[in-house]
């Protein structure tokens, strides 16, 4: 049955690879110029992109995908990768929540042996390709959420604005925890959200770099990265 009458027909879901080429520009980070990515700008219209049967061109604008821009957590967890590159060295990498994939490309030019980057934005992971490829460096896409199961075959897993809800880290938290059992080290990257488990942290660097939803011309607060930290037995 046909939902749209005669002359009216159903919109049309845009190209994802076409629309960000088009519409988003590719610059470097800031705080992190060595990496590029496909970032949106207010002349993008994510929109057509992301509710593409919303015709109401006066309805407030929805969410921005995360995707599509830079967050202080992946930002300050991909300079501390690039500025110490033995971190991932030799490894093989898990970008947990990949996004826009900042912290898996960081990993890559770094030297990891191997870098997976786990994201289930279908427009993410198109722009996570082309972010991979504007920097010259290959990541493996897994389109599914991993926190569900086992860790994969990593040495090393980046999670960088992963505490952004208390649903999410109560999903994230359990696997971090079977990570660190199976042997993987786990890197935190993020701006103290209330849902940070700090009592599981323990603090690495700090940076001051920009978050998404900062207002122009204000500070900058600290960013950390942290080692995820196994929960110690009481003596």
């Amino acid at each position: 049955m046909n939902d749209h009458p005669a002359g009216n027909a159903a919109p049309t879901r845009p190209d994802p690879a076409g629309f960000i080429k088009a519409n988003m520009r590719l610059a470097p980070v800031a705080a992190l110029p060595e990496i590029q990515i496909f970032s949106a700008h207010p002349g993008s219209g994510l929109r057509r992109l992301v509710d593409p049967d919303d015709e109401d061109a006066a309805a407030p604008e929805p969410q921005p995908p995360y995707w599509a821009y830079a967050w202080a957590g992946g930002t300050v967890l991909a300079r501390y990768i690039i500025d110490r590159p033995q971190t991932v060295a030799g490894r093989r990498v898990l970008d947990l929540g990949a996004g826009s994939g900042l912290v898996g490309i960081a990993a890559a030019k770094a030297g990891a042996r191997a870098v997976i980057a786990a994201e289930i934005d279908r427009n993410g992971i198109v722009a996570l390709g082309l972010n991979a490829a504007a920097n010259g460096v290959a990541i493996t896409v897994i389109g599914e959420d991993v926190t569900a199961g086992p860790p994969p075959a990593v040495d090393l897993v980046l999670a960088g604005d992963v505490f952004y809800g208390h649903e999410v880290a109560r999903r994230v938290i359990p696997f971090l925890d079977r990570c660190l059992a199976a042997g993987i080290e786990v890197l935190v990257g993020d701006p103290r959200r209330t849902d940070l488990p700090l009592t599981r942290l323990k603090l690495l660097a700090e940076y001051r770099v920009p978050d998404f939803g900062d207002a122009k011309g204000t500070a900058s607060s600290p960013s950390g990265v942290f080692s995820f930290e196994a929960v110690r037995s009481s003596p």
